[in-house]
Parts: structure tokens; sequence; C-alpha cells
């Protein structure tokens, strides 16, 4: 089989050689896998290739190349057939030989044509490929007010163009490597030559070869998955995926590695730090005063989706730690449920809206939130189930976690939320004081692809710290992030900060 990776060169005998390609191709079985038959030149030939990918027109060009070679041309000083219609007679440009039938498999599940010849112990690849697409559009979740609206498509060689069309330059590496023993799916790692660290590349790579598993099938989740060190479990992402070319080109000059993944339109940029996820496009699009402010809204933003739910739990339960000024703060009436267990019915069901409004159609969505806020929630308080107080905090913080720019870091915050709420719960202020420290220890000790997650307030680097807190203008914004140890002009790896 295809999959054991043995070799199985190819012979002369043309009907042996067309007969085991029908027979691992399923020709014959499968509809949408062809082979094209013909004679040209007093030669019999074949094409194989799958219906749907291959180009119409550029396989009716070459056949009628073909039919117009004469027989005494192409027997004349140069007896390989293949290497001659290889050097002079294909019309093509992405044209390539094999010699190793697996090889040619391999090929044709990806898409292009294998040429194959009578007494001819080699075949030709004409990459004449045309995958299903979509049209470059915005992201949905990375939209700017202005900027532009191009985004990643679920086509590798689409979104490789999109990031050379920012990126023109001669250093920029795009290496193709496979994935998945039956699915062999294409990743290409992505970075800048002489910016990269090249360690960091090298570890990258061998972890992506490293990976035995059938197939990929949630793509670049599942590879992000195979490839990260440290737990799995661990909710914070230790990558930032993104769709916006943009955003790709401006990490991949900072130093960082991308890895795009066929099939899917998010891109992983690695390593990334807690406070990669944190920023966005947005912040850049305006002036400097303007994304400064917009920033620190978000960082606000963030932190009250945290900290609000379990700081006003602990202060309902713990009235005396109320300034008299704040009194107010607390619930006039707590409801016909515990505090507690109405905080988790609320996370629950503004989970369960999300994941509502992820599967309703787009002309539903308006009345799905609708629902939500008039009728669910109006009703919850009214008939005692929820303290108005409980809806109206737990909607700040869902706003808040809208907030985020990162899905991925908004999911987790969502989970740290409902930890320090069972803290709170379990011991008061000192329970709320421990978990908020054993968070802070959980993610000093958190590493993305040996990167501090917590950089650059752990290990501290204040003046990368004060560019991460205030947006700074473009032309202070030259120098790399020294914890991913870029290439110094001599080549060398700058030491961390």
């Amino acid at each position: 089989m295809a999959i054991n990776g043995a070799k199985v060169p190819m012979k002369k005998e043309f009907e042996e050689n067309l007969s085991w390609l029908k027979r691992e191709l399923g020709i014959g079985e499968s509809f949408d896998v062809i082979s094209r038959e013909f004679v040209f030149a007093g030669k019999r030939a074949a094409i194989v290739f799958i219906d749907g990918f291959a180009k119409d027109d550029i396989m009716l060009l070459i056949m009628r190349t073909l039919a117009g070679i004469d027989r005494h041309n192409l027997a004349g000083d140069d007896p390989e057939v293949i290497k001659r219609l290889f050097a002079k007679d294909i019309p093509y440009i992405e044209v390539d030989i094999l010699s190793d039938l697996h090889q040619v498999v391999d090929a044709v599940l990806a898409g292009p044509l294998a040429l194959m010849v009578e007494d001819e112990a080699m075949a030709i690849i004409i990459d004449a490929r045309e995958y299903p697409a979509r049209n470059p559009e915005e992201p949905d979740l990375e939209r700017v007010v202005r900027g532009s609206r191009d985004g990643f498509v679920e086509t590798i060689v689409f979104n490789t163009a999109l990031i050379r069309r920012r990126v023109r330059d001669p250093k920029l590496r795009m290496e193709m490597l496979q994935a998945g023993q039956r699915s062999k799916t294409d990743i290409c790692i992505s970075y800048i030559n002489d910016i990269a660290n090249p360690e960091m590349v090298k570890m990258v790579k061998e972890r992506i070869k490293a990976i035995t598993m059938d197939g990929l099938p949630m793509a670049e989740k599942s590879v992000e998955e195979l490839i990260q060190p440290g737990s799995i479990w661990n909710p914070f992402p230790r990558v930032r995926y993104t769709e916006r070319p943009d955003v790709a080109a401006v990490h991949l000059f900072e130093g960082h590695i991308l890895l795009l993944v066929d099939t899917s339109p998010s891109v992983m940029i690695l390593p990334a730090t807690f406070f990669h996820h944190v920023q966005h496009a947005e912040e850049f699009r305006q002036n400097p005063a303007v994304g400064a402010f917009l920033r620190m809204v978000r960082f606000a933003g963030i932190l009250v989706s945290v900290l609000i739910l379990p700081l006003w739990f602990l202060f309902s339960i713990e009235p005396a730690l109320l300034p008299s000024q704040l009194k107010y703060i607390g619930p006039e009436r707590i409801g016909n449920v515990p505090l507690l267990w109405q905080f988790l019915i609320a996370e629950g069901g503004i989970t369960l809206m999300r994941m509502a409004a992820i599967h309703t159609p787009s002309a539903l969505t308006t009345a799905l939130g609708l629902i939500a806020a008039v009728l669910i929630g109006d009703m919850a308080v009214n008939i005692g189930l929820f303290a108005p107080e409980v809806v109206l905090y737990v909607a700040i913080a869902t706003v808040g976690t809208f907030a985020t720019p990162s899905y991925e870091l908004g999911m987790a915050n969502n989970m740290v939320r409902i930890f320090l709420l069972l803290s709170v719960a379990a011991a008061q202020l000192p329970g709320f004081l421990i978990g908020i420290f054993l968070l802070m220890v959980y993610l000093g000790k958190t590493k993305s692809f040996g990167v501090p997650y917590l950089w650059p307030l752990i290990p501290l680097n204040l003046p990368a710290l004060i560019t991460i807190i205030v947006r700074p203008p473009v032309p202070i914004q030259k120098t790399r992030p020294s914890i991913l140890k870029p290439l110094d002009p001599d080549r060398q790896p700058l030491e961390a900060e």
C-alpha cells in the first residue's frame, strides 16, 4: 500500500505500470479517478488524474501538442522520450519527472496529472490542478474599520501568494512538508531566513515530520496539538491564529514562524505569548493616540471580564469588604437560588447561547438575541431565578469576552472566571487571593515553544512591556522581540534581555 513508504520503481513495461496505478488508485471503482489512454507518435501513453482537479483547457492543449508530434522527430537523436517531452514538447511550466510509483500516486491524489509513455520507466507530473476555492474575503473575527479586506482561504497556494504580496523579501522561505500517513496534508512553514531563529525553525520542522497519525481532520488545530510542547490540557492558546495576511506579514518581520495548513483559512503564528492574543489590527489602523486608547479600553474590558463576577460574588458574601460609598453594589435581593449556582447557570446559559448563535442561520440571529435578552433574562429575574445584578454583571463579563481579539483566549478566560468563582465560594477572600496566585504561577510556568508565556511581564522587560501596554508609533517599532532570539546582521542569535 502507498502508506508504508516503500519505494516501487517504475518499469519499462507500460501495462504493468498502468495496472499498478489502477489498482492502487481504485480506477474503475472510484468514478472521479480517471485514466485517459491514447497513442501519439506511435507510442502508447496514458494520463492519470482526478476529475475536478485538472484544468480542462490545459489538458486539451497538452493532448493537441502530443498529437502533433511526428514519430520520426520523437525517435531522433534522443532515445529517452520522457526527457525529450519534459525538455521540449510539453507546453507547460510546472512539470516534474518521477520514477517511483508511490510518488506518482501521491502526486495524482494531490491534484497534478501523471503522463506515462510506453517503454519508459519515468512519468511526467504536470501540475495543472485547480482546487475549488472561494474568493479572499475579510475574516469575520478580525474585522477593521479601515484596512485591507482580503483574507486567507482554504487553498494553501492562494495563502502563500497573499503573504508574498506583502513580503517581497528574497529571504522569505516557504517550505512544503506533508503530514498524515493517509491524508498527506500539505503544511507550509514560512519564515524569513535571516531573521527567524534557525533552532526554532529546525525544532518545528522536526515536530511536523514526527507526526505519525493517519490524517489531520481538523487541519491546523490537529497540527497544533501534535507539535506544541507541554500539556495539551492547558486551556490558554500557545499559538496565535489569524486569517489576515497583513497580521501574518507583521509577525514574519518580527521573527515569528508561520504554519499554513491546506484546507484551512487560519494561519498559525508561533511562538505566541499571552499579550499576542490581546492585540488587534484595528489599533494599528488608527493614529497612535487613538490606537493607544483602543488598546487600553480593550485591556480593561478583558480584565473586567475575568474579575468582575468573582469580585462581586466576594463582596456579596463578605459585605464588610466594601467601603460605605460602594454599599449599593451589593444585591438587594438574592433570589430563590444560591448566588454561586446563579453564576454557574448564567455562565452555562451564555455559552449555550454562543453555541446556538454559531449554528443559527444569519437571518435568525437577531431573533435569537431577543429571545436570550428579553424572554430568558427578563423572565429569569421576574420569577426569582436570578438576582438582577447577576444578569448585569454576567452581561458585562460577556461583553469583555467578546472584546477579546482571540476567540481561544476568550474561552480560556471563561474557564478562569469559573475557577475564581469556585475559589471564592470555597474560602472567600483567601480563596480569591489564592486563586489569583495559582493562576499567575500557572501562566508564569507556561511556555510557547520555549518562550515564556507572560513575557515581557515575566521575565520583566520594561521597554517591551511599555510597547505592549501603549500602542507604539510606527517609527519606533523597529526593534524585534528579543525573546524570539532573532538573528543579528552576522546571523547570530541575539540574546533575550
